[in-house]
């Protein structure tokens, strides 16, 4: 499948099985996976749908998506060792959903040895579609996407999470930390089009992080993870720091002490 098929594909998706539930859910269509972590009706047909649909074009690879691994973990370890791979999250932000917001989105990332390749990120309720692909730029709807500088003040560095005990933080003299829009598929594009200049994550599930991830590095900025190495999204790390650029990454870096790990 091209770039573009894959576009398609998550739109389709959004259009018959995500949006028509929007504000219309039932409860029974709402369960918890563990307390807090929601799952609808539209996050399992939407993945089963994606997940056929990349299964057919690429029946080598193995596809991760948020909700098989949920049930198999199996899925996880067979993704973190293959060579191709894809990431879905059917809906990221059903917290966002399920309580009615627009700020949620339906993602995809390709992965070939380890590195991720492609990304897709639609937004269905912004009528929002960023795709990435790596060398060849990051894209909002067919219009290329660059990171505006970040200010060189920094009490005008805005960093955001959804870590609610990290709110409130100064990091230096950046911050305090503000909430993000408590969806990842949100939160990247907002990052590049510099509504935010960091965005710190503890968790960096595949699914959720792959696909902004490449996003923001093919638009200009910088992705690394609390210890300083480059994010691998293979594998499980303590935290995520996504930034402007380099420099600000960096900074960060040197003042994440600040911050409650547990």
């Amino acid at each position: 499948m091209d770039t573009e098929d894959v576009l398609c594909l998550l739109q389709e998706v959004a259009d018959t099985l995500v949006t028509p539930r929007f504000r219309a859910l039932e409860e029974a269509q709402v369960q918890e996976k563990a307390p807090g972590d929601l799952v609808t009706v539209a996050d399992r047909e939407a993945e089963a749908v994606i997940t056929a649909r990349l299964r057919a074009a690429y029946p080598e690879a193995v596809i991760l998506g948020e909700e098989a691994s949920a049930l198999d973990p199996g899925v996880a370890r067979a993704y973190a060792s293959a060579d191709h791979a894809f990431t879905i999250d059917p809906v990221d932000g059903t917290k966002n959903f399920v309580h009615g917001s627009p700020d949620h989105a339906v993602m995809v990332a390709e992965l070939r040895g380890g590195q991720c390749v492609r990304s897709w990120i639609h937004q269905p309720q912004h009528q929002r579609s960023c795709v990435a692909e790596r060398g060849a730029g990051a894209f909002n709807n067919g219009r290329r996407m660059v990171r505006p500088p970040v200010s060189a003040d920094p009490s005008r560095v805005r960093a955001v999470s959804a870590r609610r005990d990290w709110l409130g933080r100064m990091l230096g003299d950046i911050g305090p930390i503000e909430l993000t829009w408590v969806c990842c598929g949100v939160d990247y594009p907002h990052l590049i089009d510099g509504h935010a200049d960091v965005a710190l994550y503890s968790g960096t599930n595949p699914w959720d992080h792959a696909p902004g991830t490449l996003l923001t590095t093919e638009a200009g900025g910088h992705v690394g993870t609390f210890d300083g190495s480059p994010y691998d999204p293979r594998r499980a790390d303590a935290g995520l720091v996504v930034a402007g650029d380099r420099a600000t990454y960096e900074r960060v870096l040197a003042e994440l002490g600040a911050l409650p790990r547990r």
